[in-house]
């Protein structure tokens, strides 16, 4: 009976164990795309194979470990590009064939925590793709979830600003959230993008995309 119960404890510790360690990540997200997440789809379907082909994925790092490493108070952002639309689970769901993308890691982080702020990015976006190059960066972002602001400043290479969506964004009174984020998010908001770009090497590309309903705030917990 004694040999029972101690297995018994010993499993829901490890069990215990295991759980914590699923749910150590927690942080915000922030996402932008150069096409529009929220509208119509009369507006999606004239956008589909045109736009939609670039996107900057973000996370704020609020508390937790990656690879037995503290990633508390850091940042990562992943900046993708695509021979199409990136259209995953969503109502079109157009999954374009070559992807690649960049990770940029937090300038503040030590050698250790930039190996891991990369890997935790690989493993999350999980549409990136093809990873061609990780760079460093000073990363500023901060997200205020109530009146759906976002910001994000990568160095030089990448921007966000967003807004609340308000009833003057709307077009054809048929707008929905037509794409959802491309990673794995919680209490994902869509948001206006007033400001998106990316001027970073690795891609072969630069854009600029503003005054779309293109972005998402979000929390995350991994």
């Amino acid at each position: 009976m004694f040999r029972l119960l101690s297995t018994f404890c010993a499993l829901a510790a490890l069990v215990a164990t295991t759980s914590a360690s699923a749910g150590d990540l927690k942080g915000d997200y922030l996402e932008t795309r150069t096409c529009d997440v929220y509208t119509g789809p009369c507006f999606a379907n004239g956008q589909v194979g045109l736009t939609g082909k670039d996107a900057i994925m973000a996370w704020s790092i609020d508390r937790g470990s990656y690879e037995g490493v503290s990633l508390a108070g850091l940042k990562v952002v992943v900046v993708t590009t695509a021979s199409d639309t990136l259209g995953f689970g969503g109502t079109l769901n157009f999954n374009a064939d070559s992807i690649r993308s960049i990770v940029i890691v937090d300038q503040a982080a030590n050698s250790r925590q930039r190996e891991a702020l990369a890997h935790f990015a690989m493993q999350y976006a999980s549409h990136a793709g093809d990873i061609v190059k990780i760079v460093t960066a000073p990363i500023d972002m901060t997200a205020d979830h109530f009146e759906s602001v976002g910001r994000l400043s990568a160095g030089s290479y990448a921007e966000i600003l967003t807004r609340k969506l308000g009833t003057g964004d709307c077009v054809c009174s048929n707008e929905k959230t037509f794409y959802p984020p491309l990673c794995d998010v919680k209490n994902a908001t869509a948001a206006f993008t007033v400001q998106g770009s990316f001027s970073g090497p690795g891609l072969g590309t630069h854009w600029s995309n503003t005054n779309t309903r293109s972005a998402f705030l979000a929390s995350f917990s991994y």
